[in-house]
This record gives structure tokens, C-alpha cells and sequence, in this order.
């Protein structure tokens, strides 16, 4: 009986295990269900949640071209999409639009809180750049020019490849033109010049840099270099 057993066909041999174990192979299946279950809700309420954001924020979007001059609602809007969505990327993007709006409406130290609020929620966001460039031009804006150099400097030296680079640098060597620290702004002028030649910011740039040089001839001056055919200085009498 036992040889009978052992030349069962497979699917055979699959029942016969059930039918010794069914009540753990039900339980079994039934787990891999629900789990399936949630995952498939959790992914499904992550989309949707998704959806919803991002349809709150484009509602949000065409209230600033209804009613464009209403900026201190605008932003409270913004701020509702974020509270309301803090986890989704349509969350991240209102929170951002809020301190940009902020910004805009002269609410410096409110957009800059806005902007260090984004640091801290969406680390690893995209738009990272742009929330460091606006808590630097924050600060820029109240006329703290010590704690907006170094802001700007730390966005430079740690963002290399930030598409907001080039605004970060202009903001930069305006704030070392005030401080009439020529030669700064000078180069960077020059490096904003180079890198987007064909953007506004570089035709900018390429003003800011011929006024610069208008103001201060020295920039212009190069060292003079000793002619080939010159004789060598005579050595001096001990």
C-alpha cells in the first residue's frame, strides 16, 4: 500500500497533503489574501490621494488666474493643499507655491518660514533647490547681507548641480557688489555669463557686468607684460 502511495501522480499527492492539513493551508491562504487585500487598498488610496492633490492644487492654480491680486488667500490655499496632502507631491508643490506667494506678496519672514518648513518635511524632494534659494532670498530681502552670503555660498558649495545654480550665483555677486567686493562679483557675473549664455539671467548678468566694470576701471586694467626685446633690470649696487 505504501509502494501504491509512492506512485501517485502529483496533483494526488498535492490533495492528499490538503486534505491532512487543510485547516492550516485555509488559514494560509486566507493571510496571503488580506495581505494581498491591503496592499492592493494601501496602493489604491496612495494613487488616489495622489489624484485628489493634485486636483486640489490645479483648483488652487486657477484661482491665481481668476483673481490674481488676492495673494493673501492664494497663499492660504496653498496652505490648505499642504495640510490637507503632506505626503503626496501636489502637497509638496502647494507648500512651495505658498512661500513663493509669500515672497512675492513681501511677507518675507512668513515665505521664509514657509520655505524652512519644506526643508524639513520633503527632504529628499526635487525642488530642494528652489526652497534653499528662497530661504537665502529671504534673508537677502530683509537686508540681513552676512546670514544671505553665507546661505547662498552653502547652496553653491552643496548643490553643484542645482538648476537653480546660476540664480544662486547672480544673487551672490549682486550681494558682493553692494559690499564692494568687486573682484567677486566680477567672476561670477562672468561664470553666469558663460554657463547660460542664451537666458535671461545671462543677459543679465552680461549688464551687471559691464556696469561693473564701467564703475571700476581696475577691472579692466590687465598687467602690463615686460617686452621681449626689453634689456634686464641692472643689478643693484651693493
Amino acid at each position: 500500500m505504501e509502494s501504491d502511495a509512492g506512485q501517485l501522480p502529483l496533483s494526488h499527492k498535492t490533495w492528499a497533503w490538503f486534505e491532512a492539513n487543510k485547516k492550516q493551508a485555509l488559514l494560509g491562504a486566507g493571510a496571503v489574501l488580506v495581505l494581498g487585500v491591503i496592499v492592493a487598498a494601501f496602493l489604491y488610496w496612495q494613487d488616489a490621494a495622489d489624484v485628489a492633490a493634485s486636483e486640489a492644487l490645479s483648483n488652487v492654480a486657477l484661482l491665481q488666474v481668476g483673481a490674481p491680486g488676492t495673494h493673501a488667500d492664494l497663499a492660504e490655499a496653498y496652505l490648505k493643499v499642504a495640510a490637507a496632502y503632506p505626503k503626496s507631491r501636489a502637497g509638496a508643490r502647494a507648500l512651495l507655491s505658498a512661500a513663493g506667494t509669500l515672497f512675492a506678496d513681501g511677507k518675507y519672514p512668513e515665505a521664509k518660514t514657509q520655505f524652512e518648513r519644506f526643508t524639513r518635511e520633503h527632504p529628499d524632494s526635487p525642488f530642494m533647490g528652489e526652497a534653499l534659494l528662497g530661504i537665502a532670498a529671504c534673508l537677502d530681502a530683509q537686508g540681513n547681507a552676512r546670514e544671505a552670503i553665507a546661505a547662498y555660498k552653502d547652496f553653491i558649495d552643496h548643490h553643484p548641480t542645482d538648476n537653480a545654480l546660476p540664480q544662486a550665483k547672480f544673487a551672490l555677486a549682486r550681494l558682493y557688489e553692494s559690499q564692494n567686493e568687486v573682484e567677486l562679483a566680477r567672476n561670477l557675473f562672468e561664470d553666469v555669463e558663460r554657463t547660460v549664455p542664451y537666458g535671461s539671467i545671462g543677459d543679465e548678468a552680461r549688464m551687471r557686468l559691464e556696469e561693473l566694470k564701467a564703475k571700476s576701471p581696475k577691472l579692466l586694467t590687465p598687467m602690463t607684460p615686460m617686452p621681449t626685446n626689453a634689456p634686464p633690470p641692472k643689478a643693484k649696487k651693493p
